[in-house]
């Protein structure tokens, strides 16, 4: 192992460690707050912990902001992430596999399920507009998008999609509050395997800021997208998974 393969975190200079987190306390503020804030970032490694920001939120909580040298080191060698193990087509390439396999268009319904009503993420792969610089599902011709909104609940998205036909189901999920976003994940996966024959079951496809691209096989969906996807890799993700390699171009 090289030397390049240990890195530290960057502040002001290079290797010098220093990094700034925020959290919240259940404490007044105070000065007594203050050290605890210090003290907990000492027990995450950061030493010496500055206390560079706190405020009161309210009469029994405090935000703070901490700087400080975290005193550990990243291996390189050792971390582990999924790779994209599909190629990123073009849309003319999405459309014209989808057109030679199954020789109609490909369906796909969306939405945001539970209380959660942020359509920002769902509708930046699904519209038409898309997202960094990527038009979104309905700009490909061979693609029909039902986009139901947010508010979902599971079983209306599971109606709709029988209603038609649904080759996959994309779900977004932002509220992650005491784990909505795992729980609301489960239960639409539950449904659906309920509610199909396991050769008959669309796709799942989950996304959102919180989820960790290797967390499908725990939450029962077939693909995890994490902060960032565009809809690019979304539609060529889908050919992969629903077409046979061997009719997708070269």
């Amino acid at each position: 192992m090289t030397s390049s393969n240990i890195v530290r975190p960057y502040g002001d200079t290079t290797g010098d460690g220093m990094v700034q987190l925020s959290f919240t306390l259940p404490v007044p503020h105070d000065k007594r707050a203050e050290g605890a804030a210090a003290q907990l970032a000492r027990k995450m490694g950061i030493d010496p912990a500055l206390v560079v920001h706190a405020k009161p939120m309210g009469p029994d909580y405090t935000f703070f902001v901490v700087y400080g040298s975290s005193n550990h080191l990243v291996d390189l060698d050792q971390v582990e992430v999924l790779e994209r193990d599909y190629p990123l087509l073009q849309p003319k390439e999405v459309n014209l596999a989808i057109r030679r396999s199954l020789r109609r268009r490909l369906v796909v319904v969306g939405g945001c399920i539970g209380t959660d009503a942020h359509t920002v993420g769902i509708d930046a792969i699904l519209n038409i507009k898309g997202f960094a610089g990527e038009k979104g599902l309905e700009y490909y011709r061979e693609l029909r998008v039902v986009n139901m909104g947010a508010q979902l609940s599971v079983p209306r998205l599971v109606a709709r999609a029988k209603q038609e036909n649904a080759d996959a189901v994309l779900v977004s999920q932002v509220v992650t509050q005491r784990d909505a976003h795992i729980l609301n994940t489960k239960e639409m996966s539950a449904a659906f395997r309920e509610a199909y024959p396991a050769d008959r079951r669309p796709l799942l496809i989950i996304g959102g800021p919180r989820f960790d691209e290797a967390m499908a096989p725990e939450l029962g969906v077939d693909r995890v997208f994490g902060r960032g996807t565009t809809p690019g890799e979304v539609a060529s993700y889908l050919v992969s998974a629903l077409i046979p390699s061997e009719r997708i171009p070269a």
